[in-house]
Formats: C-alpha cells, sequence, structure tokens
C-alpha cells in the first residue's frame, strides 16, 4: 500500500491540470495552481528530456516548476514540529535542503512513470488563509481520494501538504523522523537524510 500511495502522491502532483474550470476565480487555489502544473505536464511530455541522459536537466526543470507552487520550507517545518522552534535559521535551512531533495527522490522518479492514470475533481474549501483542493484519481479500475492542503503565502496559494486516503503526508515523515529526533536529536535525523539522499544519488 506504501508503495501505491508513493505513485498516487507523485501523480497527484500534477493532474489537477485536468479539472473542469468549477472555480473561475484567477484568486482560487485550484486556478493558480493549474498553470504551474500545466507546464509540469509539458516538461513530462517533452521528447527531447527523456531517457537518462537527460534525467537531471529534466528533474532540475520539474523540481524548479514544481517549487513555484509547493513550500518546501512550511513542509519541512511542519514535519520537524517543535523541533523547528528549537533549531538556527541556518539548520532550518540545511534541513529544508535536506527535506525537499528526499521528496524529489521518492516522488519526481514516480511522476516519470505515469501511465494514463485518469483524474476527477470533486471540490474545493477556503477558509481564514487555508485551502483544500480535492480529486479521485483513478488507477485500475479503482479511485483515490487525493486531497492538496494550502496556505496563502503573500497573495499565493502554496502547496504544504499531500493527504491520500486519509494518510498525510507532512505527519507519515513526522511519524517516521519522531523516533530518530528523540534518540539522536537534530543532528542524528540531518545525517539520516543526507545519507539517504545520497544512496538515491549512487543507485
Amino acid at each position: 500500500m506504501l508503495c501505491l500511495r508513493t505513485f498516487t502522491a507523485a501523480i497527484a502532483v500534477f493532474f489537477l491540470f485536468q479539472a473542469p474550470a468549477v472555480f473561475a476565480d484567477a484568486e482560487s487555489p485550484t486556478a493558480q495552481l493549474k498553470p504551474t502544473l500545466q507546464r509540469l505536464v509539458d516538461i513530462l511530455s517533452d521528447r527531447s528530456l527523456e531517457g537518462k541522459d537527460n534525467k537531471k536537466k529534466r528533474r532540475d526543470l520539474i523540481m524548479s516548476t514544481i517549487s513555484e507552487r509547493f513550500d518546501f520550507r512550511e513542509m519541512s517545518k511542519r514535519v520537524l514540529g517543535s523541533t523547528w522552534r528549537d533549531i538556527s535559521e541556518e539548520e532550518r535551512d540545511a534541513f529544508t535542503v535536506q527535506m525537499t531533495k528526499l521528496l524529489e527522490n521518492n516522488y519526481i522518479g514516480q511522476l516519470e512513470n505515469y501511465s494514463g492514470e485518469t483524474v476527477e475533481y470533486v471540490g474545493e474549501r477556503v477558509r481564514e488563509g487555508r485551502a483544500q483542493v480535492s480529486t479521485l484519481i483513478e488507477s485500475q479500475g479503482n479511485k483515490y481520494p487525493v486531497h492538496y492542503i494550502m496556505n496563502m503565502d503573500d497573495d499565493k496559494w502554496m502547496v504544504y501538504d499531500i493527504n491520500i486516503e486519509g494518510v498525510s503526508l507532512i505527519r507519515n515523515y513526522r511519524a517516521e523522523f519522531k523516533s530518530i529526533l528523540r534518540r539522536e536529536n537534530y543532528e542524528g535525523l540531518l545525517q539520516v537524510l543526507e545519507e539517504k539522499n545520497s544512496s538515491f544519488e549512487q543507485s
């Protein structure tokens, strides 16, 4: 089930561009997401970027595009929880870099395996500077609910969490890192992330 959630999370990153234009307001979360997600799909569909030889260029373009609408620093802050308050600004920057790299390594490769899954747009909720954009992704005859959790940052709606079948990406990582923080504190967790990201680069 974890692998399925990983793949679903990956394809969820760009599926909203197919959603009906029910919410046409230029300030709505869906409307702000669409241009970024369409650029992402264009990258994934570009034949000149296919193959291992173009991996770095393709990944750089994907991450640059996603970063326009996904707040990796906010994700990192929420993953660390109370530990975020106890570390320096420099340590926060270092953790954000490694956390962003981990998300790239875990999910971007899955994006490149997209094989025709479809999406059904089911709603959008906005309240007090926060929003949830909801979809149903259909894969092999089954439908999986995917919710994009967003907040307002300087008039921009930014994604800081993805919830798949009731499982939050942020809570999942927070639970995974909790025992490491308990045993080895922030320094130990950062080392674990660095080693994990390094292993991806060598594979």
